[in-house]
């Protein structure tokens, strides 16, 4: 199911004004995120009011530090699929630029909030703040909102094993290889979507033709050799064994994620897939001969079938 993706520049179109917003960055769309969006469509359910979930594109982080690492756990695409999954009616983005940085608490929300996006109700993470300068909280966010004729609510954190659930945590776990860890928080497994390239059919001519996708802004999950599953512009989803990396046996070194897909072929290149990161095999390695390295593929194939059920 699709929903309309909408601009927080722009007014609110009629069926859509007074919603009740989740209000965030909900970038992985954590238990949570998750526990926020639940929490702002129940209420517009309850209600009969359009529940929306927003996000921020780019992240503010990506705005303030412009040469950080890559660190996101979605696309925007993605977030939109997992907000349409979750109930929302509509997905929102405010752009994040500097406009929006120097927008004052007050006017975040009785100029773009009430007066341009016509919230009935916003819901965020009690951790959350706006405006220039991070002036706004939560406690902000509610005397603002009633002296705008809207409601607020703030939802707690979400801990497992004890600890807080937060994108930050699950980046961690990625960097250590921890998929199921990640998976825990997420979920869902961390999945990589893009655009199948050309690559220089190394793989190929091994006996591994591989999809290739650039990482792009996402985390850099820990180098190494995966079992993935890869849904395909069909909807079909295929086992398989990825290199995530920058292929140490190969000149030049290049920064890919690399699928072979078990017991399927086809024409992928220019085409959208995403691949699911399932579980950590093993590490990047240098190998002195192809054959040295076509068996050890072999035996990452063999293993990864195994942890995936794919015989």
């Amino acid at each position: 199911m699709t929903i309309p993706r909408l601009s927080a520049e722009s007014p609110l179109p009629p069926e859509f004004r007074g919603a009740v917003i989740a209000l965030g960055n909900f970038d992985g769309f954590h238990l949570g995120h998750q526990a926020v969006a639940k929490e702002a469509l129940d209420w517009a359910k309850s209600e009969g009011r359009p529940g929306i979930i927003a996000t921020f594109d780019p992240h503010p982080v990506r705005y303030f530090a412009p040469h950080a690492a890559p660190f996101r756990l979605t696309t925007l695409d993605q977030r939109q699929d997992l907000f349409a999954a979750a109930g929302a009616e509509a997905m929102l983005v405010f752009q994040f630029d500097r406009t929006l940085a120097e927008t004052t608490a007050e006017s975040f929300v009785s100029e773009l909030l009430a007066q341009r996006l016509g919230a009935g109700g916003v819901v965020t993470g009690e951790d959350f703040t706006f405006g220039k300068g991070r002036a706004g909280n939560v406690a902000v966010l509610a005397e603002l909102a009633r002296a705008n004729g809207m409601a607020a609510r703030a939802v707690g954190p979400v801990a497992d094993h004890g600890e807080v659930v937060s994108s930050s945590r699950i980046r961690d776990l990625l960097k250590a290889g921890d998929c199921p860890g990640a998976a825990e928080l997420l979920t869902r497994p961390f999945a990589v979507r893009g655009t199948v390239e050309h690559g220089a059919k190394l793989g190929r001519s091994i006996g591994y033709p591989t999809a290739n996708l650039e990482l792009g802004s996402y985390v850099r999950p820990r180098y190494g050799i995966y079992a993935v599953t890869a849904r395909l512009p069909d909807g079909s989803v295929v086992p398989g064994a990825a290199n995530l990396g920058i292929r140490p046996s190969f000149d030049p070194p290049v920064e890919l994620l690399e699928t072979f897909l078990f017991d399927w072929s086809g024409d992928l290149y220019g085409q959208e897939i995403e691949v699911s990161l399932n579980h950590y095999l093993r590490p990047e390695a240098k190998f002195d001969t192809l054959e040295a390295l076509t068996a050890q593929m072999g035996l990452d194939c063999q293993h990864a079938r195994g942890l995936l059920g794919a015989g």
